[in-house]
């Protein structure tokens, strides 16, 4: 073979093996997904060329930053409310949008506290209640609709300390800022320093949905690759390790 053609195909080789630019894909998703993401976005990583990059916080303040102009590609929700915003604002790849999980919510105290919760009603003898900003943050706004259907929401809005978001919440109760919080289950199931009092029957509790897309500002092909991954049979596993609720494929 020619000293020429032996450049050529050496040349041809390396260009049809050498990987796709990789994409950095910006991912907006609800801080009570921060562990099991953590652990599905190195999984992502590895099967696919692409860099995640996370911004975890309350759905609410994420939608707001997106509204806002934030670079985000894909936004993973802790309620449908927030994605319908950003639908309606037409930010949203209708296409690639996706309900992915549920959730419970719980009721947890501080490991070594001496109270004793049989019901929620237990809670109007507590000092103080922590809960997500229970007027925008879906873990605080699922928590206000099942006491006000129980009844107990005028009787523990003025013992209710509001956080940032739901792991603010947890915190509070794991440094006993708070008596007792009102969090999702797979928020308890990662902490030593609370345990579950209460847990509210799914039949009982709010329809908790988590919805997942892609958005239109993102012209990566990663990006949708990406909520396939995360809406996938692959990924169900790890989040039921997690204690999440996967729902069925629409």
């Amino acid at each position: 073979m020619a000293p020429v053609t032996r450049l050529l195909v050496a040349a041809l080789v390396f260009v049809a093996t050498r990987p796709a630019a990789a994409d950095e894909i910006l991912l907006f998703a609800a801080a009570s997904l921060t562990d099991v993401l953590g652990e599905l976005g190195t999984s992502f990583e590895k099967s696919s060329n692409d860099h995640l990059v996370f911004n975890f916080g309350a759905s609410n303040d994420l939608a707001r930053q997106i509204k806002a102009g934030a670079p985000a590609d894909a936004f993973f929700s802790a309620d449908v409310a927030r994605m319908e915003e950003l639908e309606q604002a037409g930010l949203v790849d209708r296409g690639a949008r996706r309900n992915v999980l549920s959730n419970v919510l719980v009721i947890v105290v501080p490991t070594g506290a001496k109270i004793t919760i049989t019901e929620p009603a237990d809670l109007k003898r507590l000092r103080t209640l922590a809960l997500a900003n229970p007027d925008a943050v879906p873990a605080g706004v699922y928590a206000k609709s099942y006491l006000h259907g129980l009844g107990l929401w005028e009787a523990l809005e003025d013992h209710v300390v509001p956080t940032l978001d739901v792991r603010a919440a947890l915190a509070a109760v794991e440094t006993e800022r708070a008596d007792a919080g009102i969090v999702y289950a797979t928020d308890a199931a990662i902490s030593k320093k609370v345990r579950v009092a209460f847990r509210v029957p799914p039949e009982q509790g709010p329809a908790i949905v988590y919805a997942l897309a892609a958005l239109k500002a993102s012209g990566k092909p990663g990006t949708r690759a990406l909520v396939r991954f995360l809406a996938s049979r692959n990924a169900a596993p790890t989040y039921e390790r997690y204690g999440f609720i996967v729902l069925p494929a629409a």
